[in-house]
């Protein structure tokens, strides 16, 4: 694997993982709502149904490799469609209010990673993008996963060490943030071309 796209897989991985989704809000509403002490079930969940589902992933696109290796191709271009519509969104989005969570369970956390779309898209597509063109071993695949989830959790973790700091911080220079992520992402998808 080149240099050059090693670098636009983790640069690929940063964005996705540290850009607002989910569980990412559920972490930071839950610190201010609750504080780190009383919302540290949900953390660790969220950080388990991370895991999880990443291993799925790389589950998914190894079995899907194996069976139909023309599917993750097809996969890979659906893929870089989903980048550049999260790189408009990205650009043209602004900070959004979040609401009070009714718990801070682990349950909570860990089941909200299984309807999160976007890690199930964020770990395929950089699979079929960046990890498969060069190997479908399901060592390799499992790996690069683990480095998206670990990316995820350290995200989310930021997301919750910065409680109401980072949100101040993004409300007042959100469109610059947003702009510098969304050419960021297309040149991700170059590297993906």
């Amino acid at each position: 694997m080149s240099a050059y796209v090693v670098s636009n897989f983790i640069i690929y991985c940063i964005i996705n993982a540290f850009t607002p989704g989910p569980g990412n809000i559920l972490a930071l509403n839950t610190t201010n709502v609750y504080g780190w002490l009383k919302g540290k079930p949900l953390f660790f969940g969220i950080f388990v149904g991370y895991f999880v589902v990443q291993v799925i992933c790389g589950l998914f696109v190894f079995f899907m490799g194996a069976a139909f290796p023309e599917l993750l191709l097809i996969i890979k271009y659906i893929g870089i469609l989903y980048i550049l519509w999260l790189a408009f969104n990205i650009a043209t989005s602004k900070p959004q209010e979040t609401t009070a969570t009714q718990s801070a369970s682990f349950l909570k956390g860990f089941l909200l990673q299984f309807v999160n779309v976007k890690i199930y898209i964020f770990g395929i597509t950089a699979l079929t993008g960046y990890i498969a063109p060069i190997t479908t071993e399901l060592f390799w695949l499992i790996a690069a996963n683990l480095f998206i989830a670990t990316m995820g959790c350290l995200a989310t973790g930021s997301w919750i060490a910065a409680g109401l700091a980072l949100q101040r911080i993004y409300n007042q220079h959100f469109r610059l943030i947003n702009c510098i992520l969304a050419l960021t992402l297309l040149e991700c998808v170059y590297s993906m071309l």
